[in-house]
């Protein structure tokens, strides 16, 4: 292809989000105790030209002490009933998502910023006007209207419902399949290449034999899993670095993702020599938690595009079209990660010496995961089959050599699983899987006969 021809690809989102940043609270925290700094700001100018130290001009006044309660209290009872709408509509997007999606899926509304600046300017507002309406008064001997304050409280209302549009737009967007799944694919994007930075203490060395790394593990010491979890991530530069001070090797037992019991064995440590200073390190390092996060756990990606495809082909949602659309995105997933292969478990130190070995996850494993529980969910569903085979036919030559093998075992089981399609299906089934069987065919033949381990 001529150089020319090549595109710039469009830019992806460069920071990922995470179970570990929910956090419904501290926006709207943040802004309420600025709408208190805020009307104390406010304040001054109104107390100022109480004192007539300064006058405020009669055009910015909004009537008398009855007129200035009466709009406070207008605009207090509506700030308050759209708040309890916002948290009711906020609890309904909940229940729909954990119901289309799956309740793993959560996370991505509960942190989304425009859901909480949105309840947090609602709630700043609230106070703010609640302020406003305890300093102004009216007694026998003076009366406190404070004007630029009530000014204020009507430009926060009217930003904060002109945000309120903004909010009911994001969530109208937000609860749609392809942005949903696409927003997934954007994550995977950003933890596939944040996974590969490497600290200021790490360099690169040969690949190990990962059988001989699991024979030195059982020479030394054991470090017990604490508390039972998935395993969330791994800090290997502050690993490599306890492992260099001490001329150690650490081997981690499991990778992110997955599960660990308590008082299982989490590493090993050889020599055993350190162990007792190495054990610390690993427990700072080791991050375990309730819930699997997409930090460098690139399986995690692909379960949850794959888990909105087996909701949207089960019998009581029968949704071919999202089940398409997963099926395409998911492709695109695995690009990704050919691109920025997953995990290969060895961080090594400036000496080019393995310090960290973790089991690696092949990409063959993901192709596997990627394709297994659709087919299967989808034997009678022609249209998915069918674009299964043609995401198979267009990865072929894209992705690794040693993902040949796994693509065409899913090629034949996707034909095998549409025995029961009528004539006219399972034609153009047939004919979907001799081009992926071409495109297959083309690629060079594997150097060694044996499976390749996923």
């Amino acid at each position: 292809m001529p150089e020319s021809s090549h595109r710039t690809p469009a830019p992806r989102p460069t920071k990922l989000r995470s179970q570990r940043d929910i956090n419904l609270w501290r926006i709207p925290l943040q802004l309420s105790l600025a709408a208190v700094a805020l009307f104390g700001i406010t304040l001054i100018p109104d107390i100022l030209d109480k004192y007539s130290v300064i006058r405020i001009p009669s055009w910015l006044t909004m009537g008398s002490i009855d007129d200035a309660r009466a709009i406070l209290s207008a605009m207090m009872g509506a700030v308050a009933t759209v708040l309890a709408l916002i948290f009711s509509v906020a609890l309904l997007v909940l229940s729909m998502v954990s119901t289309l999606f799956g309740p793993r899926l959560l996370y991505r509304f509960l942190q989304d910023w425009v859901t909480q600046v949105t309840i947090g300017m609602f709630m700043g507002t609230f106070v703010y006007i609640c302020l406003v309406f305890l300093v102004t008064h009216q007694d026998p001997r003076s009366t406190f209207i404070p004007q630029i304050s009530l000014i204020t409280s009507w430009v926060l209302v009217v930003l904060s419902f002109g945000f309120l549009v903004y909010y009911s737009h994001r969530v109208a967007r937000s609860i749609q399949n392809p942005d949903m799944i696409g927003a997934i694919a954007d994550d995977l994007y950003v933890a596939a290449g944040g996974a590969h930075v490497s600290g200021a203490g790490e360099g690169t060395g040969a690949v190990p034999d990962d059988a001989g790394i699991l024979r030195q593990a059982e020479t030394g010491a054991t470090v017990s899993c604490p508390k039972s979890g998935y395993l969330q991530h791994v800090d290997h530069g502050a690993l490599v670095a306890a492992a260099h001070a001490a001329d150690a090797l650490i081997v981690l037992r499991f990778r992110p993702g997955q599960f660990v019991l308590r008082g299982e064995p989490l590493a090993a440590i050889v020599p055993p020599d350190h162990a007792l200073r190495l054990e610390e390190a690993v427990d700072r390092g080791v991050r375990i938690g309730r819930h699997r996060t997409l930090t460098q756990d690139s399986e995690f990606g692909i379960a949850q595009i794959v888990e909105i495809a087996i909701r949207a082909l089960s019998p009581a949602v029968n949704d071919t079209f999202t089940g398409v659309a997963c099926v395409d995105w998911l492709a695109d997933a695995l690009l990704t990660l050919a691109e920025r292969p997953p995990l290969e478990g060895n961080w090594y130190d400036t000496g080019s010496r393995l310090r960290v070995w973790m089991p690696p996850v092949r990409i063959e494993r993901l192709v596997k995961l990627a394709f297994d529980q659709i087919r299967q969910a989808s034997g009678t569903t022609p249209a998915v089959l069918i674009r299964q085979l043609d995401a198979i036919r267009r990865l072929a030559p894209r992705l690794p050599d040693g993902c040949r093998q796994v693509l065409s075992e899913q090629a034949d089981a996707i034909r095998e699983s549409a025995a029961a399609l009528v004539a006219l299906d399972r034609r153009d089934l047939d004919a979907a899987w001799q081009r992926a069987r071409t495109a297959l065919d083309a690629l060079p033949r594997p150097s060694s006969a044996e499976p390749t381990p996923v």
